[in-house]
């Protein structure tokens, strides 16, 4: 177990203190919204989960990618990759503060203990780990892969892997040295070449389900081996992963399209995987064609948000029928959206991965 780290609440289920309305003390106080950087526009759209309804529109830094929730979750944090700056949102008003500067957050995350964020900084090459409420910068972890964007933590928390979309490869840091391990690179699909996203630990920690744009499904990774050992099929485009509220379940955005540049456009869907049985059990698609990307699941969980890529639009998915309930405009480019509050007792980053 890496020291410091709030042990698992149940061994076979990482996510069990994400429970549905298991809300922490500092969580309950923040204000229900859903927070949207628009990636193209500058801006990040608030709405209402309860009307479904943009509040208002606020700029932020060049190029917001993700809205991120801090490990002690008393602060949003908006990666502005463009303008190299993080922009901090208050959860209880919901009004942005003046942004930091901070070299090329694509992402960010938060080691298991608490004690570093880490800004993952694509442009660059490298993983920055920082303050998590200073963002001054302690270290700089460089990667010999292309295009690193999204990682996870072990069950003990001692190691995490990360995507590297350009260069279709895995990277394994181990967290309390600083040290990257090595490097996996996943199978070649039909276009030459994996394109690895997000990637989430099953709830029994054996397994990381690693979405792949190209190969249009989730690899099944052994973290501990590092290496693939099965390939579930979802949609064209797989991109985002989020655990149901219960753990049982994975939701896989499939985006439609292969490539950010255009490609194949197919009508975009939501996979359900079964974690017992890693088989997709259901798939949701979005009528008349869409872009589900990023998102998370709501507190009850019993609702599905995503962003809507290459449509300026937000989906809102019934997790119990898998109807899509609503299509909410917002502005263009919309990317990794955060449903806030959320279930936990801390976070380790991205849009939402709660422990």
């Amino acid at each position: 177990m890496l020291p410091g780290m709030p042990p698992p609440v149940d061994s076979l289920n990482i996510y069990a203190a994400a429970g549905p309305g298991m809300l922490s003390a500092v969580a309950r106080g923040a204000t229900p919204r859903v927070y949207v950087p628009n990636s193209a526009s500058a801006s990040v759209s608030v709405i209402d989960p309860a009307t479904y309804r943009v509040l208002r529109t606020f700029p932020t830094g060049a190029s917001p990618q993700h809205v991120v929730p801090a490990y002690d979750l008393k602060t949003l944090w908006v990666a502005n990759k463009d303008s190299a700056s993080l922009t901090p949102i208050d959860p209880v008003t919901g009004k942005p503060g003046r942004r930091l500067p901070v070299a090329d957050p694509y992402n960010l995350y938060f080691t298991p203990d608490g004690q570093h964020a880490i800004v993952v900084a694509e442009r660059e090459a490298r993983l920055d780990f920082r303050d998590p409420h200073t963002m001054v910068l302690q270290y700089s972890v460089p990667v010999a892969c292309k295009g690193i964007d999204h990682m996870d933590f072990t069950l003990d928390g001692r190691f995490a892997v990360a995507t590297c979309e350009f260069s279709g490869q895995l990277v394994k840091l181990d967290v309390e040295s600083h040290t990257v391990l090595g490097y996996l690179q996943l199978p070649a699909d039909s276009v030459g070449h994996a394109m690895p996203q997000d990637i989430r630990s099953a709830p029994d920690g054996r397994v990381f389900y690693v979405a792949d744009m190209t190969a249009d499904g989730v690899h099944v990774l052994d973290p501990d081996a590092f290496r693939v050992i099965g390939f579930i099929r979802t949609g064209i485009g797989a991109h985002g992963i989020y655990p149901s509220r219960d753990g049982r379940r994975m939701y896989v955005a499939n985006r439609g399209w292969r490539t950010v540049r255009g490609g194949p456009h197919g009508p975009g869907s939501v996979s359900v995987i079964d974690c017992a049985t890693r088989s997709v059990v259901a798939t949701w698609p979005v009528p008349g064609g869409g872009s589900p990307d990023m998102g998370n699941v709501s507190a009850d969980g019993r609702e599905l948000w995503l962003s809507g890529r290459f449509d300026a639009e937000v989906y809102v998915f019934d997790t119990e029928t898998g109807a899509l309930k609503h299509r909410i405009r917002v502005q263009y480019g919309p990317h990794g959206l955060t449903v806030w509050p959320q279930p936990g007792r801390y976070s380790l980053g991205h849009t939402g991965n709660m422990r």
